[in-house]
């Protein structure tokens, strides 16, 4: 099992950027277990963050040439496009990295609803039992009070 923030991968690959021109921008990816970094090839510039908990999906892998198209999907609906050269696969590297994110985190999710199901169960087994002892007691009130001793 890979630790968080483990770098997976590092290297070159362009993203598209949003303004009017849409220019192709050279990056540095770093590739982890949780997140996508993109590091500007200036220096001083802060790098930018894709968290895969805000990743849908890897989409529309198209292959020309030189070069292999994809896009990324967040979860707001935002689709940022990327290329790299064709035989780096960043695209699958990006998928796979993803997948396994998200196959963690449902496993998390899982256990933790597996646990709140038992505690849940115990608790009211505990209630349960509290709830028969108050009853019992209503019930042999009654019927004990006659045997005590009257002053």
């Amino acid at each position: 099992m890979r630790s968080p923030g483990e770098v997976l991968r590092e290297g070159e690959l362009e993203k598209r950027s949003d303004s009017l021109l849409q220019v192709w921008k050279k990056k540095r990816g770093v590739l982890t277990t949780d997140r996508l970094r993109l590091f500007p090839t200036g220096p001083g510039a802060r790098p930018k963050e894709l968290r895969f908990h805000s990743i849908l999906k890897v989409d529309c892998v198209e292959r020309t040439g030189k070069y292999v198209y994809f896009t990324i999907v967040t979860t707001d609906r935002k689709e940022i496009d990327f290329r790299c050269a064709g035989e780096s696969s960043w695209n699958a590297s990006i998928t796979l990295a993803l997948i396994d994110f998200q196959n963690r985190r449902a496993m998390q999710d899982f256990r933790s609803r597996r646990e709140r199901a038992a505690a849940a169960a115990v608790s009211y087994t505990h209630l349960d039992v509290y709830k028969r002892q108050q009853q019992d007691s209503a019930h042999l009130a009654p019927f004990a009070l006659q045997y005590l001793p009257r002053s």
